[in-house]
């Protein structure tokens, strides 16, 4: 997106109060952003690490288009309550909702998204909490099935069938009982940058509980949002540079998000309010 473009944009977002939802352990450790060379990922947030193996045949998704489907197979789950999410009967009508514009060719969104698909409908996820005094994990397999009926060399053609995902119980389950919450229209702001993504939903999901300012290592960020780095001094460089000129990117969006603060080894996090206000419950006198 055009710099002019995206600065007129954000001034329009606060204005949009569409809601979207994210289940939590994919906020506390995220996907990758890169195309990653092996099929086992690994991030890690404080005693927390999230394992993600890929299919041998399909890898493990990546980047910005897996990070869009997750948000909106999570905010329809939400929304209707139920764990089989229709996609429509037309592949541009979805990409529509997913607000992507449909382009053929190897290099299209149609063949990306076919493929990140495939991706992220086949990896499992294995979270792990590994505390002084208590240990903890969990398998989850994010997706349960797929019946996807498109024709991709034709996205306006109408299927005989409703193409269909359904999510596993145990995640369903998750997103049900406590997802974040975030303002679509920011994320829609933000959806070229993977990285950006990933701060905004954690810096307004953090904002949403946290009441007094912490203290976040280089180290830990790296681990959390930066596997791709070398733990190298080149490599921590390079992710610190990259880390403060993505924020800045998201406090355009997202105001908030330019209290935080840093120095040369940490982050740090000083509270503001959530992107999404939450609502007060007024006493009936």
């Amino acid at each position: 997106m055009k710099t002019n473009n995206y600065l007129d944009v954000a001034l329009d977002v606060q204005e949009d109060l569409r809601k979207g939802f994210m289940a939590r352990s994919w906020v506390q450790a995220t996907m990758p952003h890169s195309r990653p060379k092996e099929l086992t990922f690994i991030r890690k947030n404080g005693e927390y690490t999230m394992m993600m193996t890929g299919h041998p045949d399909c890898g493990l998704p990546y980047g910005s288009i897996p990070r869009l489907l997750m948000s909106w197979l999570t905010t329809e789950a939400v929304k209707t309550k139920s764990p089989t999410v229709e996609l429509g009967k037309s592949l541009r009508s979805f990409m529509t909702a997913l607000d992507m514009k449909a382009s053929g060719g190897k290099t299209g969104s149609i063949t990306m998204l076919k493929d990140q698909m495939k991706r992220l409908f086949t990896c499992h996820v294995s979270l792990t909490r590994n505390a002084k005094t208590n240990f903890q994990t969990q398998n989850i397999t994010p997706i349960k099935s797929a019946n996807l009926w498109w024709n991709p060399s034709d996205p306006e053609q109408l299927s005989l069938f409703n193409s269909t995902v359904t999510l596993s119980q145990d995640f369903f389950a998750e997103i049900i009982d406590r997802p974040v919450v975030f303002r679509l229209k920011t994320l829609q702001l933000l959806k070229s940058s993977s990285l950006a993504v990933d701060l905004y939903i954690w810096i307004t999901y953090r904002n949403s509980y946290t009441q007094s300012r912490s203290y976040i290592p280089w180290e830990m960020l790296q681990l959390q949002f930066g596997a791709n780095y070398p733990e190298t001094t080149r490599g921590k460089l390079d992710f610190k540079r990259n880390f403060l000129a993505t924020l800045k990117k998201v406090a355009i969006a997202y105001p908030e998000a330019k209290k935080l603060e840093w120095n040369s080894k940490q982050l740090i996090f000083i509270p503001g309010y959530p992107d999404v206000p939450k609502l007060i419950s007024i006493p009936k006198p």
